[in-house]
């Protein structure tokens, strides 16, 4: 039977407190991006989210990771957050010109969470899914755009040309119409699945080729361990998105189902708090194992 890929990993990796728990003791904190990703087969990279990154830091993390390593990579709050999608052309600019390119073939899905308090605006979103890169080539080609503020610390060129994903979480309720889930299945964007406790909104629909899983916290956000019951309940939904079908019980928006063909599916775990996302994903792994 043929299969999606499914990587599964952890929302960032440098966080003290996982330090003695998920990091041995006295491990060198310049040795945790090793430690993790010999751990899991991809990591979200999140630091992009807080502020643009040096060219420098992407090399790094591209040689500390394995060969067959996937970083998913966080877009910038300016963009998501600040501007709310609002005439970003030269932040998007700027973003992909802080050296992102240089993940090379580990570059995964690219991830734009919105803010609670942005609701839905179609023709915003619109323009937004227009300007984003679909492939390497075009993101040096958007990268060569950057401003002024870049001068000197700039990276604009892809090695080799490959595709690019994108997936979009959003956390405003006015965002539960078929219009919008419709809208990302034209731009190929995936709509982010979120288990975040309830406090936004957990939706199911596919919309790309392939689906992108945070998991939050169950019962308190960032912060609840998932129990065994609950993983196996994301792992029997991770090998139906994987094989090509969907849960008979997905919460939908529209009514219209996925068609069927196998897809890559990306998980991350983002309950960090208390430590717990490490041991959740490496659970979910095991319970993933043929």
């Amino acid at each position: 039977m043929q299969r999606g890929k499914v990587y599964i990993g952890t929302s960032g990796w440098t966080y003290p407190h996982w330090r003695g728990t998920f990091y041995p003791k006295g491990l060198a904190q310049r040795l945790e991006l090793t430690h993790a990703a010999q751990t899991f087969d991809s990591l979200e990279l999140n630091g992009s989210f807080y502020s643009l990154q040096r060219p420098g830091s992407y090399g790094r993390w591209f040689r500390e990771t394995p060969d067959d390593f996937v970083f998913a990579v966080k877009g910038g709050r300016f963009i998501t957050h600040l501007k709310r999608l609002r005439g970003v052309e030269s932040a998007l600019a700027n973003f992909y010109a802080s050296g992102v390119l240089l993940l090379a073939h580990k570059l995964g899905p690219f991830l734009w969470q919105l803010p609670a308090h942005v609701p839905y605006d179609p023709q915003v979103l619109e323009s937004f899914l227009t300007q984003l890169p679909r492939d390497t080539t075009q993101a040096a080609a958007l990268a060569a755009g950057h401003d002024e503020r870049l001068h000197g610390r700039a990276w604009t060129r892809a090695e080799h040309d490959a595709p690019l994903r994108h997936a979009l979480e959003v956390r405003h309720d006015s965002f539960l119409t078929p219009d919008f889930t419709a809208q990302l299945r034209r731009h190929g964007v995936a709509l982010v699945v979120a288990d975040a406790a309830g406090h936004f909104p957990l939706i199911e629909d596919v919309t790309a080729d392939f689906v992108y899983v945070r998991l939050h916290g169950s019962r308190e956000l960032y912060a609840s361990a998932y129990t065994e019951e609950e993983l196996r309940y994301w792992a029997a939904r991770v090998r139906c998105w994987q094989e090509g079908s969907e849960p008979t019980d997905a919460r939908r928006i529209a009514a219209c189902t996925a068609s069927l063909r196998p897809r890559d599916v990306y998980v991350y775990f983002d309950n960090d708090i208390h430590a717990h996302a490490p041991h959740d994903a490496r659970a979910l792994v095991r319970f993933l194992a043929p």
